[in-house]
């Protein structure tokens, strides 16, 4: 049986392929068409497919597991005939394409189905600079340094955001001139005022399975989910994990509400903004679980003085799901609204 007998999935693929593409992500739109209309469940990497509840298809980003899974072996040199497929080279006829990757799945079935079981780790460096634009706008707001809590931070890329060189269109620059990772980021609309004094305070992280950037088959996994033809962002990640593998930082084991929980039991500290954020990372939570992990947010939030405030900053899909909203909240005071609207991976933000 083909996967492509259930529509379901047929869906799922089509609508990864297309995102793909929208996204500048060409090859590996068509890798998930060609998977999508090609595999069947004679191998257990297919069957696990064909099996996947249809409620968490688009959630579990199956068709993104099933390219990375592939990509991985490409880039460790364990399936050369599929390599000669990849950019740079050009995949060519479909046919000749599908029946490389058919082989690399027979040969290395086991190690292929085991990729999917763990949820995809995509900490895109470049949302730095839609995130970059919250913190602004909160420092702006509360007069404050800020006290950073992320939820679900893979690598925890995205914490050491102020140590970044930023080209933010219109000749605008922010960051560390110096810095190994240059992010370029198209800003449009009232984009936050640059010259915000802005300090951060501390840093702290979790995620249900984090990546250390100092361990190599924890960044080689990360580095599956990076799109082989998108190189520019392979090298801009690399020196980005080699940061953080120098630094202090350190992205806690653990669930994120019962980790939110224990960070915020004490009293906050006067003169503070305590600033939890997210980007990318409610669509991997159950319903049930990202519903109190709001109520845990807002709870805390209303706890908050203005001596000691408290922001939520989220980076989260949007209606449409092909970009993604900027929002933030900011106690006392609890009003929500949309920052921006932004690229999913951070190249752009529409400003409000």
């Amino acid at each position: 049986m083909k996967i492509s007998d259930r529509q379901d999935i047929v869906d799922a693929f089509e609508r990864q392929a297309r995102a793909c593409v929208d996204l500048g992500g060409p090859f590996t739109g068509n890798l998930c068409r060609i998977l999508g209309a090609n595999l069947d469940d004679r191998s257990a990497f297919g069957r696990r497919v064909a099996t996947w509840p249809a409620d968490s298809l688009w959630p579990d980003l199956v068709p993104l597991r099933c390219c990375a899974a592939l990509n991985t072996l490409v880039r460790r040199g364990r399936a050369p005939a599929l390599a000669a497929f990849y950019p740079p080279n050009d995949p060519g006829d479909d046919e000749p394409f599908w029946r490389a990757i058919e082989a690399t799945i027979a040969a290395q079935d086991a190690d292929m189905t085991a990729f999917l079981g763990s949820p995809p780790q995509t900490n895109e460096v470049v949302r730095s600079a839609v995130l970059l634009g919250g913190f602004l706008t909160i420092a702006e707001a509360v007069g404050r340094p800020l006290a950073l809590y992320e939820l679900g931070a893979s690598a925890g890329l995205n914490l050491l955001f102020d140590r970044y060189a930023y080209d933010l269109d219109d000749n605008r620059k922010w960051g560390d001139a110096k810095s190994p990772v240059r992010i370029g980021s198209v800003w449009k609309g009232r984009a936050p005022a640059l010259t915000t004094p802005l300090e951060i305070a501390s840093r702290a992280a979790v995620d249900l399975r984090p990546v250390d950037a100092r361990v190599s088959d924890d960044r080689e996994r990360m580095l599956a989910y990076i799109w082989p033809e998108q190189t520019e962002r392979l090298r801009r990640i690399e020196p980005a994990l080699d940061m953080v593998a120098k630094s202090d930082l350190k992205v806690e084991q653990g669930d994120a509400l019962a980790w939110l929980k224990n960070v915020m039991a004490g009293p906050p500290s006067d003169g503070l903004c305590r600033v939890v954020f997210h980007s990318v990372f409610v669509q991997y939570l159950p319903a049930d679980l990202r519903r109190a992990l709001r109520e845990k947010i807002v709870e805390i939030g209303e706890r908050a003085t203005t001596a000691a405030p408290f922001a939520w900053l989220s980076m989260e899909a949007g209606e449409d799901r092909m970009s993604c909203d900027l929002r933030l909240t900011i106690w006392p005071g609890a009003e929500r609204r949309r920052l921006a609207q932004v690229d999913w991976h951070g190249r752009w933000a529409k400003w409000e």
